[in-house]
Protein backbone atom coordinates (compact mmCIF):
# COMPACT_ATOMS: atom_id res chain seq x y z
CA UNK A 1 0.00 0.00 0.00
CA UNK A 2 1.37 3.72 -1.15
CA UNK A 3 1.84 6.38 1.74
CA UNK A 4 0.25 9.12 1.73
CA UNK A 5 2.30 11.88 1.94
CA UNK A 6 1.82 15.76 2.82
CA UNK A 7 4.00 18.94 2.48
CA UNK A 8 4.41 20.61 5.89
CA UNK A 9 5.78 24.38 6.23
CA UNK A 10 7.23 25.54 9.45
CA UNK A 11 7.47 29.42 8.72
CA UNK A 12 4.96 31.42 6.33
CA UNK A 13 7.81 31.31 3.65
CA UNK A 14 9.97 28.16 4.69
CA UNK A 15 10.75 25.37 2.45
CA UNK A 16 8.00 22.22 2.52
CA UNK A 17 9.43 19.13 3.97
CA UNK A 18 7.25 15.81 3.18
CA UNK A 19 6.32 13.57 5.62
CA UNK A 20 4.20 10.23 5.88
CA UNK A 21 0.23 10.74 6.87
CA UNK A 22 -1.10 7.42 6.10
CA UNK A 23 -2.41 7.35 10.09
CA UNK A 24 -4.09 10.64 9.35
CA UNK A 25 -5.48 9.86 5.68
CA UNK A 26 -7.98 12.83 5.66
CA UNK A 27 -6.15 15.94 6.09
CA UNK A 28 -6.58 18.73 4.60
CA UNK A 29 -4.61 21.92 3.68
CA UNK A 30 -4.64 24.36 6.05
CA UNK A 31 -4.49 21.96 8.73
CA UNK A 32 -1.86 22.17 11.82
CA UNK A 33 -0.27 19.23 12.73
CA UNK A 34 2.35 17.43 15.15
CA UNK A 35 5.57 15.40 12.76
CA UNK A 36 8.50 14.56 13.77
CA UNK A 37 11.98 15.68 12.89
CA UNK A 38 15.26 14.93 13.00
CA UNK A 39 15.31 18.64 15.48
CA UNK A 40 12.49 16.89 17.58
CA UNK A 41 8.91 17.35 16.92
CA UNK A 42 7.79 20.67 15.66
CA UNK A 43 4.57 22.31 14.79
CA UNK A 44 3.46 22.95 10.78
CA UNK A 45 0.62 23.95 8.34
CA UNK A 46 -0.28 21.30 5.77
CA UNK A 47 0.61 23.12 2.40
CA UNK A 48 0.00 20.54 0.07
CA UNK A 49 -1.13 16.83 -0.21
CA UNK A 50 0.80 15.08 -2.92
CA UNK A 51 -1.34 12.96 -5.88
CA UNK A 52 2.19 10.73 -6.16
CA UNK A 53 4.64 9.26 -3.87
CA UNK A 54 8.01 10.98 -4.61
CA UNK A 55 11.13 8.81 -4.38
CA UNK A 56 11.23 7.23 -0.76
CA UNK A 57 13.90 9.61 0.46
CA UNK A 58 17.49 8.30 2.93
CA UNK A 59 16.18 6.51 6.32
CA UNK A 60 12.47 6.37 5.36
CA UNK A 61 9.75 9.08 5.42
CA UNK A 62 9.23 10.89 8.91
CA UNK A 63 5.76 10.25 9.94
CA UNK A 64 3.23 12.48 11.18
CA UNK A 65 2.22 12.13 14.89
CA UNK A 66 -1.07 13.77 15.14
CA UNK A 67 -3.09 16.77 14.47
CA UNK A 68 -2.34 19.70 16.35
CA UNK A 69 -4.79 21.10 19.32
CA UNK A 70 -5.94 24.32 20.40
CA UNK A 71 -3.77 24.28 22.95
CA UNK A 72 -0.54 23.18 21.16
CA UNK A 73 -1.77 26.42 19.13
CA UNK A 74 -1.80 28.91 22.22
CA UNK A 75 1.48 27.22 23.50
CA UNK A 76 3.46 27.68 20.07
CA UNK A 77 2.14 31.83 20.33
CA UNK A 78 3.25 31.70 23.85
CA UNK A 79 7.28 30.65 23.69
CA UNK A 80 7.34 32.63 20.38
CA UNK A 81 6.75 35.58 22.49
CA UNK A 82 9.62 34.46 24.44
CA UNK A 83 12.17 34.48 21.12
CA UNK A 84 12.94 37.68 21.37
CA UNK A 85 14.24 37.67 25.02
CA UNK A 86 16.21 34.55 24.37
CA UNK A 87 18.37 36.16 21.31
CA UNK A 88 19.23 39.18 23.05
CA UNK A 89 20.10 37.25 26.01
CA UNK A 90 22.44 35.35 23.59
CA UNK A 91 23.92 38.07 21.64
CA UNK A 92 24.34 39.71 25.44
CA UNK A 93 26.72 36.92 26.20
CA UNK A 94 28.21 36.49 23.52
CA UNK A 95 29.69 40.20 23.48
CA UNK A 96 30.86 38.85 26.57
CA UNK A 97 33.12 35.93 25.51
CA UNK A 98 34.29 38.23 22.52
CA UNK A 99 33.01 36.25 19.61
CA UNK A 100 34.53 38.90 17.37
CA UNK A 101 32.74 38.11 13.97
CA UNK A 102 29.64 36.04 15.54
CA UNK A 103 26.14 37.60 14.97
CA UNK A 104 23.28 36.28 16.75
CA UNK A 105 20.47 36.77 14.00
CA UNK A 106 17.06 35.22 15.67
CA UNK A 107 16.18 32.46 18.36
CA UNK A 108 13.53 29.56 17.48
CA UNK A 109 11.33 27.68 20.24
CA UNK A 110 9.88 24.75 19.33
CA UNK A 111 6.08 25.07 19.59
CA UNK A 112 6.16 23.66 23.07
CA UNK A 113 9.69 25.05 24.39
CA UNK A 114 11.25 22.22 24.82
CA UNK A 115 13.91 23.21 21.86
CA UNK A 116 15.44 26.28 21.51
CA UNK A 117 17.46 26.70 18.43
CA UNK A 118 19.89 30.21 18.25
CA UNK A 119 20.77 31.08 14.64
CA UNK A 120 24.11 32.78 14.11
CA UNK A 121 26.23 34.42 10.76
CA UNK A 122 29.21 34.23 11.02
CA UNK A 123 32.23 36.65 8.79
CA UNK A 124 34.18 34.14 8.08
CA UNK A 125 33.20 30.62 5.92
CA UNK A 126 35.23 28.46 8.70
CA UNK A 127 33.34 26.39 11.43
CA UNK A 128 33.12 28.58 14.84
CA UNK A 129 33.47 27.09 17.72
CA UNK A 130 30.68 28.14 19.74
CA UNK A 131 30.63 25.65 22.44
CA UNK A 132 31.15 28.36 25.78
CA UNK A 133 28.21 30.04 24.13
CA UNK A 134 26.34 27.17 24.01
CA UNK A 135 26.88 25.48 27.52
CA UNK A 136 26.37 29.52 29.30
CA UNK A 137 22.86 28.99 27.07
CA UNK A 138 22.06 25.83 28.38
CA UNK A 139 22.35 26.73 32.09
CA UNK A 140 20.63 29.78 31.59
CA UNK A 141 17.59 27.13 29.93
CA UNK A 142 18.05 24.29 31.93
CA UNK A 143 15.07 22.98 31.04
CA UNK A 144 15.35 23.38 27.21
CA UNK A 145 17.69 21.61 24.22
CA UNK A 146 19.77 24.20 23.17
CA UNK A 147 20.93 24.37 19.28
CA UNK A 148 23.37 26.86 17.60
CA UNK A 149 22.68 26.62 13.71
CA UNK A 150 24.59 28.69 11.83
CA UNK A 151 23.09 30.14 8.16
CA UNK A 152 24.10 31.95 5.21
CA UNK A 153 24.14 35.19 4.34
CA UNK A 154 20.61 34.98 1.99
CA UNK A 155 18.87 33.20 4.86
CA UNK A 156 20.06 35.85 7.03
CA UNK A 157 18.34 38.26 3.94
CA UNK A 158 15.14 36.32 4.53
CA UNK A 159 14.72 36.15 8.08
CA UNK A 160 15.27 40.39 8.77
CA UNK A 161 13.47 41.33 6.00
CA UNK A 162 13.56 44.53 4.60
CA UNK A 163 13.26 46.41 0.80
CA UNK A 164 15.36 45.04 -1.92
CA UNK A 165 17.99 46.06 -3.81
CA UNK A 166 15.72 47.18 -6.74
CA UNK A 167 13.37 48.65 -5.34
CA UNK A 168 10.50 46.53 -3.67
CA UNK A 169 9.51 46.92 -0.37
CA UNK A 170 9.46 43.16 -0.07
CA UNK A 171 13.03 41.43 -0.68
CA UNK A 172 11.98 38.47 -2.51
CA UNK A 173 13.29 35.66 -0.35
CA UNK A 174 10.97 37.44 2.33
CA UNK A 175 8.07 37.35 -0.09
CA UNK A 176 7.81 34.03 -1.99
CA UNK A 177 11.56 32.28 -1.98
CA UNK A 178 11.50 28.89 -0.70
CA UNK A 179 14.52 27.86 -1.66
CA UNK A 180 17.34 29.23 -2.50
CA UNK A 181 19.14 28.56 -6.22
CA UNK A 182 22.77 28.31 -6.87
CA UNK A 183 23.21 31.95 -9.10
CA UNK A 184 26.48 32.48 -11.47
CA UNK A 185 27.70 35.39 -12.87
CA UNK A 186 27.01 33.45 -16.49
CA UNK A 187 23.45 34.37 -15.81
CA UNK A 188 23.66 37.93 -15.45
CA UNK A 189 26.33 38.07 -18.83
CA UNK A 190 23.43 35.86 -21.10
CA UNK A 191 20.62 38.42 -19.92
CA UNK A 192 23.20 41.45 -21.29
CA UNK A 193 23.35 42.77 -17.40
CA UNK A 194 25.89 45.06 -16.17
CA UNK A 195 28.23 43.75 -14.29
CA UNK A 196 29.27 46.14 -11.93
CA UNK A 197 28.28 44.92 -8.01
CA UNK A 198 25.57 47.29 -7.63
CA UNK A 199 23.94 45.83 -10.66
CA UNK A 200 24.02 42.47 -9.67
CA UNK A 201 24.00 42.33 -6.37
CA UNK A 202 21.57 41.50 -3.40
CA UNK A 203 21.42 42.89 0.03
CA UNK A 204 22.80 39.85 1.35
CA UNK A 205 25.95 40.39 -0.41
CA UNK A 206 25.74 37.80 -2.56
CA UNK A 207 24.59 38.13 -6.59
CA UNK A 208 20.51 38.79 -6.74
CA UNK A 209 18.30 35.53 -7.05
CA UNK A 210 16.12 37.37 -9.85
CA UNK A 211 19.15 36.66 -12.19
CA UNK A 212 17.85 33.03 -12.68
CA UNK A 213 14.31 34.55 -13.18
CA UNK A 214 14.22 34.67 -16.85
CA UNK A 215 17.83 33.28 -17.58
CA UNK A 216 16.38 30.12 -18.96
CA UNK A 217 14.20 31.97 -21.42
CA UNK A 218 17.24 34.49 -22.42
CA UNK A 219 19.25 30.81 -23.33
CA UNK A 220 16.30 29.53 -25.10
CA UNK A 221 16.22 32.51 -27.56
CA UNK A 222 19.69 33.08 -28.24
CA UNK A 223 19.89 29.58 -29.88
CA UNK A 224 17.54 31.20 -32.56
CA UNK A 225 19.23 34.37 -32.78
CA UNK A 226 22.77 35.21 -34.33
CA UNK A 227 25.62 36.19 -32.36
CA UNK A 228 27.18 40.04 -32.19
CA UNK A 229 29.29 40.70 -35.10
CA UNK A 230 28.09 37.70 -36.95
CA UNK A 231 27.25 39.18 -40.90
CA UNK A 232 23.58 38.82 -42.41
CA UNK A 233 21.29 39.78 -45.10
CA UNK A 234 18.68 41.93 -44.41
CA UNK A 235 16.11 43.53 -46.39
CA UNK A 236 17.95 46.56 -46.64
CA UNK A 237 21.24 44.96 -47.38
CA UNK A 238 24.22 43.33 -45.76
CA UNK A 239 25.10 43.95 -42.40
CA UNK A 240 26.61 43.03 -38.88
CA UNK A 241 24.88 42.20 -36.11
CA UNK A 242 25.61 44.91 -33.34
CA UNK A 243 22.96 43.72 -30.60
CA UNK A 244 20.57 40.94 -29.71
CA UNK A 245 17.19 41.47 -28.12
CA UNK A 246 16.25 37.87 -27.16
CA UNK A 247 13.19 38.48 -25.48
CA UNK A 248 11.60 40.21 -28.48
CA UNK A 249 12.84 37.94 -30.90
CA UNK A 250 14.75 40.35 -32.51
CA UNK A 251 17.98 41.55 -33.57
CA UNK A 252 19.99 44.93 -34.49
CA UNK A 253 22.30 45.42 -37.31
CA UNK A 254 24.57 48.07 -38.72
CA UNK A 255 24.40 48.44 -42.45
CA UNK A 256 26.65 50.44 -43.95
CA UNK A 257 25.95 53.23 -46.75
CA UNK A 258 28.21 55.58 -48.89
CA UNK A 259 27.18 58.49 -46.15
CA UNK A 260 27.25 56.89 -43.02
CA UNK A 261 26.26 53.33 -40.68
CA UNK A 262 22.80 53.36 -39.67
CA UNK A 263 21.43 50.82 -37.11
CA UNK A 264 17.84 48.90 -38.08
CA UNK A 265 15.98 46.38 -35.55
CA UNK A 266 14.66 43.51 -37.61
CA UNK A 267 12.55 40.18 -36.70
CA UNK A 268 14.10 36.90 -36.48
CA UNK A 269 12.20 36.11 -39.66
CA UNK A 270 13.54 38.88 -41.99
CA UNK A 271 17.08 38.37 -41.53
CA UNK A 272 19.55 35.19 -43.17
CA UNK A 273 23.11 34.26 -42.40
CA UNK A 274 25.47 36.29 -44.71
CA UNK A 275 27.45 32.63 -44.51
CA UNK A 276 24.96 30.45 -45.39
CA UNK A 277 24.03 32.29 -48.19
CA UNK A 278 27.92 33.35 -49.38
CA UNK A 279 28.27 28.90 -49.30
CA UNK A 280 24.80 28.40 -51.25
CA UNK A 281 25.92 31.01 -53.54
CA UNK A 282 29.27 29.39 -54.15
CA UNK A 283 27.40 26.55 -54.54
CA UNK A 284 25.55 27.65 -57.42
CA UNK A 285 28.44 28.66 -59.32
CA UNK A 286 30.89 25.82 -58.81
CA UNK A 287 30.51 22.96 -61.89
CA UNK A 288 28.69 19.85 -62.05
CA UNK A 289 30.82 16.82 -61.68
CA UNK A 290 29.02 14.67 -63.57
CA UNK A 291 28.42 16.65 -66.68
CA UNK A 292 31.33 14.75 -68.26
CA UNK A 293 29.60 11.99 -68.11
CA UNK A 294 26.58 12.65 -70.03
CA UNK A 295 22.67 12.93 -68.99
CA UNK A 296 23.72 16.15 -66.59
CA UNK A 297 21.12 18.73 -66.94
CA UNK A 298 22.19 21.08 -64.42
CA UNK A 299 23.02 23.84 -66.79
CA UNK A 300 26.92 24.62 -65.57
CA UNK A 301 28.74 23.59 -69.05
CA UNK A 302 29.59 26.86 -69.33
CA UNK A 303 31.44 26.66 -65.71
CA UNK A 304 33.92 24.26 -66.85
CA UNK A 305 37.54 25.20 -68.03
CA UNK A 306 37.93 23.96 -71.50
Amino acid sequence: MQPTIIGVRFTRIGKIYHFDSSAFPNLNVGERVIVDTSRGKHLGEVVTVLQETPPVPEGGWKSVERRATPRDLLLQQSWQSKQTEAMINCRARAAELHLDGVKVIAAEYNYDGSRLAFLFSSETEEKVDLKSLKKDMQDLYPNTHIEMRQIGPRDVAKLLGGMGACGLETRCCSKFLTDFSPISIKMAKEQGISLTPEEITGMCGRLRCCLIYEYEQYVEARKQLPKRNKRVVTPKGEGKVVDVLPMTNKVVVAIETEERSQWFTFDRDEIQPWDELEALRRKSEAPCDRHEGGGCTCGKASNRKQ
